[in-house]
This record gives C-alpha cells, sequence and structure tokens, in this order.
C-alpha cells in the first residue's frame, strides 16, 4: 500500500448545496471564496454537473457555463471535477452520441478537466461514449461504479466494471456510494480488491447520512484509497460529505493525512454559514442528521434535499415515512436498480405515485422505460407482474441493445430550431436546449426570472399552528407572489 499522503476533492461548490440546499447555492454567493480555495491545495474542486446545470437555468436564471467560466477564472491552477450521467449527460434520458461528444467537449472549453462518468445502472455501454469523448478532448476521464446493496450486487461485478474502465483508457476510478451505504469493512475489501487488479488511482465519493462515511473513508485510505470527496460545513455532514477539518484529523496518525491550511478551512467554514443562512428556505434539519433509515430507504443525499422539498410541494409533507417505505420495494420491482441520478428520482417519484394513488395505478414514462430496457439492462429481473403491465399498456417490448443506439443525431436540428427562434445556437446553447428547452430558451432570451423563495420561520415549540398566505413581494425590481408560513 502506498503510504503517501491521500488527496482530498472539494465539493462545497456543487455536491455540499445540491446535497444540504437543493443546489440552489448562486455564482454569486461562490465567487468570493473561489481564489482562496484554489489556494488550498485540493485535488479538485467539484464546481459542476449534477444537478447545478438543471438549477442554475430552472431556478437562478443562469447560464451554467457562465458559471464555470467565472469559477474557472478565478482557481485556474486547481483542476475542476463534474458528475456526467454518461449517456444521460446531465438529465434524465438518454441522448444521442453526437450531443452527448459536444456537451463533453463544450464542458472542457469552458474549463472542465476531470470528468467523473458514471451510469445509474453501472452499464457499461452506456459509457463509453462520454469516456472517449473526454480522451480525444484531453480530459481525466474517471469511471464511476453507482455503489449500491442488493442480492445481485457483489464486490466481484464492481471490480469487473474497474477492470473494464482501466480497459477503456479511464486515468482513475470512483466508488460512487451516493446514498451512504459503504460499510467499513466492505470499503477496505472492495479497495483492497480494486487495488489488485488495476493500476488506477481510486476515488471514494460518500454521504455521511447514516453516520458512516468517516470510518468508510478511514477503511479505504487503509486499504491504499488515493481520494477522498470532502466538503465544508455547514455544507457537509448528514446527506452530505464529510467535512475536510473532521476528515484531515480523523486521519491523523496513519501517515497518510493531507495537510491543508486550518485556519483557512475555518475561515471558509465560517463564510459558507452566512450563506448557509441565506439558503435557508432550501435547508432542513432532515438533511443535517443522522439518520439510520437510509440503509432501507437507500436514497442518495443528493436527492434527499430536493425529494423533501417536492413531497412538499405535492401536500404530501406528512406522507414522508410512508413513501420512504415504498421506495425499496419499487426499487426490488425494477431490478434492484442502484439509486442515483436519474433512477432514484424516478423510483422516489414511482413510490410516491404508489402512495398517493395507489400501486401501479399510474406509471410515469421514465419508469415504463426503465422496464422497457430504455435506460440500460437492470443488475436484476423487472418483476414480472409489472412487466407485463408496461407492456400492455404501451405495445413495446423490452429493448435488447443499448437505447442510445435508437436516437438519431440531434445536434444540426438543435441548431435549426435555435437559429428559428432568433436565438443563439452554438454548441453550448444547442446541448443546453437538448436538455432544458424552455428554460434554456428563457435564459437565451433574457426572459428568465429568479425562483423567490422565503423560508418560514423556525418553530419552537411544536404545539404552535402555522397557517400560509400568499403576499407580493419585490426582489431586484421583479415582483413576485410567494407564499410564506405564519406561526401562531
Amino acid at each position: 500500500m502506498s503510504q503517501s499522503a491521500v488527496k482530498f476533492n472539494q465539493t462545497v461548490l456543487r455536491d455540499g448545496h445540491q446535497s444540504l440546499a437543493a443546489t440552489r447555492m448562486k455564482t454569486s454567493q461562490m465567487l468570493p471564496v473561489v481564489e482562496t480555495l484554489d489556494g488550498m491545495g485540493f485535488n479538485a474542486l467539484e464546481t459542476w454537473g449534477g444537478a447545478t446545470i438543471d438549477s442554475c437555468l430552472r431556478y437562478l436564471a443562469e447560464n451554467p457555463f457562465d458559471r464555470l467560466r467565472a469559477l474557472k477564472k478565478l482557481s485556474p491552477k486547481t483542476p475542476h471535477q463534474m458528475l456526467l450521467r454518461g449517456q444521460n449527460i446531465v438529465q434524465y434520458q438518454a441522448f444521442p452520441d453526437d450531443v452527448v461528444r459536444a456537451f463533453v467537449k463544450c464542458s472542457m472549453d469552458a474549463g472542465m478537466t476531470n470528468l467523473r462518468i458514471f451510469d445509474a445502472l453501472n452499464d457499461i455501454r452506456n459509457l463509453r461514449t462520454a469516456i472517449a469523448a473526454t480522451l480525444e478532448f484531453g480530459g481525466h476521464a474517471q469511471g464511476a461504479i453507482s455503489y449500491t446493496v442488493s442480492p445481485v450486487h457483489t464486490i466481484e461485478a464492481f471490480v469487473q466494471m474497474a477492470v473494464e474502465f482501466e480497459g477503456m483508457g479511464c486515468q482513475s476510478v470512483c466508488i460512487k456510494d451516493m446514498a451512504g451505504l459503504l460499510l467499513p469493512r466492505v470499503a477496505y475489501d472492495l479497495v483492497k480488491a480494486i487495488k489488485a487488479k488495476v493500476k488506477l488511482p481510486v476515488s471514494i465519493h460518500s454521504h455521511n447520512t447514516a453516520g458512516l462515511a468517516n470510518t468508510a473513508y478511514y477503511a479505504a485510505v487503509e486499504a491504499g484509497a488515493d481520494l477522498l470527496d470532502c466538503s465544508i460545513a455547514p455544507f457537509a455532514n448528514g446527506t452530505g460529505q464529510p467535512d475536510t477539518v473532521l476528515m484531515e484529523e480523523i486521519l491523523t496518525g496513519t501517515g497518510r493525512a493531507p495537510t491543508y491550511d486550518r485556519d483557512t478551512l475555518f475561515d471558509l467554514q465560517k463564510y459558507f454559514e452566512g450563506v448557509y443562512k441565506e439558503l435557508g428556505a432550501y435547508t432542513s434539519p432532515d438533511n443535517e442528521r443522522t439518520d439510520v433509515g437510509i440503509l432501507r430507504y437507500q436514497v442518495p443525499g443528493g436527492m434527499m434535499s430536493n425529494f423533501l422539498n417536492q413531497l412538499k410541494e405535492q401536500g404530501m409533507g406528512d406522507k414522508v415515512a410512508e413513501v420512504m417505505a415504498e421506495i425499496p420495494y419499487v426499487r426490488q420491482c425494477l431490478g434492484w436498480i442502484p439509486l442515483v441520478t436519474p433512477t432514484s428520482q424516478i423510483v422516489g417519484t414511482q413510490a410516491m405515485i404508489n402512495v398517493k394513488m395507489g400501486r401501479w395505478k399510474m406509471i410515469p414514462q421514465n419508469t415504463k422505460d426503465i422496464v422497457l430496457g430504455k435506460y440500460g439492462k437492470t443488475p436484476g429481473p423487472i418483476d414480472a407482474d409489472v412487466l407485463k403491465l408496461v407492456v400492455d399498456q404501451t405495445g413495446e417490448k423490452p429493448i435488447e441493445g443499448r437505447g442510445a443506439d435508437l436516437l438519431a443525431p440531434r445536434m444540426e436540428t438543435l441548431r435549426q430550431e435555435l437559429t428559428g427562434k432568433g436565438l443563439a445556437s452554438d454548441d453550448e446553447a444547442c446541448v443546453l436546449y437538448a436538455m432544458f428547452p424552455q428554460q434554456t430558451e428563457a435564459v437565451l432570451n433574457g426572459t428568465a426570472k429568479p425562483e423567490v423563495k422565503v423560508a418560514a420561520p423556525k418553530v419552537s415549540d411544536s404545539s404552535e399552528i402555522s397557517r400560509a398566505r400568499r403576499v407580493a413581494l419585490t426582489v431586484d425590481g421583479i415582483r413576485k407572489d410567494v407564499l410564506v408560513e405564519e406561526y401562531k
């Protein structure tokens, strides 16, 4: 085992706020500390990908490529890292190869360097295009294993994925533990097994939702892991990644602890405490606490804060426990798929519908596409009754090949559509429009407005009675009608 110090990837500008504040941190809230982060010596700054691109367009009225350029300009020394959903890019459905390639190139032209590429089903076929494009355009391709626990997932299968990643030219491997399920002993054994088979650096990504991540990280480092994803409190711990200071302290005495300037880290923490308060409408004590129930639900930390918001918006805030209990059942019926974007949202939405309307009374198209193999090969078999229901409803049979092979090239069509609307039609505009057409059009034509949401007052007494009323607020010259909860 190498005794060199482990290095940290810093996730506060992406997964930290995705997991703990529904991905609502604005670029303006990041810029004051980007130069400081650049001087810390982290292996990479995770600044993009995941839900941030959707959030920029949908809620913040920002062009995500402009964000990436702005962040890179202030942090030129440190590689930037992003999370890419393989053939799904950063959306829920698959896209043609030409769109995937264009997105990768645009990302790297805007300043991205390290692409962590995963598939929700761990179907290698859905990763080949993105990995090949990353290598072609000079980036660092990291193949990611979507770690999960089920009767059909084994260490041997995960190791085989790492072997395939090495054969495809990946420069590193990530064990992506999106729900925080990785036990210390399993972390040790899995890292050891991968290190025995491939000559690539191994990165560990986890969430502290169940309180396991710190010990899993420690065990992984003991087994020879090279890189750990950490964040900065208060955008750390809970459903987020372990805190940088705490993880560094835990590794003290192992001979592998990194050294990051402690005073600067505490200054950064103080700054982010202010940002956390500013985002109070999107934070929740439920995301900050340890929840061993996650070992049953397996819902990823990056989804949890957004999902709780969605349940409240659907008037199902009192049904959280029922929906969470339904998730493992839906997951099993859909072939024990890992719960990571987009499958976590698909399973979560189906569970919500099952609770609200009855099991399988309504099946959204995304669920049907999972059943029909359009997302890829599921790890286990689809429930026979669910399969029959979907086949009967759609008249389609499950496909055997790669779903993207059925998709026609789209870049020129997208360019023509944007040109016809009198909008920018460069590759950046095209790839964003492919994934988020309405939101991209609004940003490009200048009509997008940032979401305004007012945090409800903190309730100090459970006996307090709440009611809601609509009020008109003007923010930055924009009038908004917002729903405000009052407590008596």
